[in-house]
């Protein structure tokens, strides 16, 4: 089971990065996309990658994303992820109005089904159930959130400023069906990078934070470690034209080695096909 939940929360966190990357693109252009491609590295050894899609209308938003993990490294990392989430666009504030994901690892699949209204969660389809011993999640808990998509959908600069360190200064309330946690993101210092395919410049670098709150095994070794105080850092590059910023870099600092989740791609498309066609679910 340790295995599984390590490969549900990776994909996770990375899916999360894309949907904020993708998201800033398409609240400027509206019907227009970001093309990105990642690569997921644990000790330097590429183990996953990650593809993702957003649209963004007049009155709806709809976005879905892959992640997959395994190659060389599989005995740590096995499985593939799933994620959509769809929902109102008003006034250029986006509330989700539904999100599933389904996970298939080596130890078994899980899927969820989560409905919102007026930004809380009113129906929640999850399987497996969680186990006895996990923190219990109540209605309290289900209120004031985003799926971990929408989350990071934010304007990350200040009106004058393409890089600030506001753009660190946020606390993201996330349900992902089974947990109820916080990212806590704070500024940490001024970079530069440059991606194969796409951005070279500066960016603005936050340190990360994992809160757990509720649904969460107080005992289990992953939960204690990510939370334990582990330096993690997510790089914010502007997209050029607008006041939007999107992650470029993320990655989890270890005595054993480093899991960094790097763009390989970042580059911006003019979408042609129909805005809300449904994705090719597994």
């Amino acid at each position: 089971m340790v295995q599984s939940r390590a490969i549900q929360t990776t994909l996770t966190a990375t899916i999360c990065i894309f949907a904020l990357t993708i998201a800033a693109v398409g609240q400027v252009l509206g019907e227009s996309s970001l093309d990105t491609s990642y690569i997921v590295s644990f000790a330097r050894v590429p183990v996953g990658e990650i593809t993702a899609s957003l649209v963004v209308g007049n009155t709806e938003y709809r976005m879905s994303a892959r992640g997959r993990a395994g190659g060389i490294v599989k005995v740590l990392l096995d499985g593939e992820g799933f994620f959509v989430t769809q929902g109102t666009n008003v006034d250029g504030e986006l509330e989700p109005k539904s999100f599933t994901s389904k996970i298939v690892a080596n130890k078994g699949t899980s899927e969820i089904t989560m409905v919102f209204e007026g930004g809380s969660v009113k129906e929640t389809a999850a399987t497996p159930l969680p186990g006895s011993d996990r923190v219990p999640v109540t209605e309290t808990n289900r209120q004031g959130v985003f799926d971990p998509l929408t989350a990071m959908l934010f304007s990350a600069s200040a009106a004058n400023e393409s890089l600030s360190k506001e753009a660190c200064r946020h606390t993201l309330p996330i349900f992902d069906g089974h947990q109820r946690y916080d990212l806590k993101l704070a500024f940490k210092r001024m970079d530069k990078v440059a991606v194969e395919k796409g951005y070279a410049g500066p960016v603005v670098v936050c340190s990360l934070r994992y809160e757990p709150i509720a649904g969460h095994s107080a005992s289990n070794a992953l939960v204690k470690y990510v939370s334990g105080g582990h330096e993690m850092e997510l790089a914010l590059a502007p997209i050029a034209g607008t006041r939007w910023l999107a992650p470029i870099r993320f990655s989890i600092a270890s005595t054993i080695a480093n899991l960094v989740i790097e763009a390989s791609r970042f580059e911006v498309n003019v979408r042609t096909e129909a805005p809300f066609a449904d994705p090719k679910a597994p």
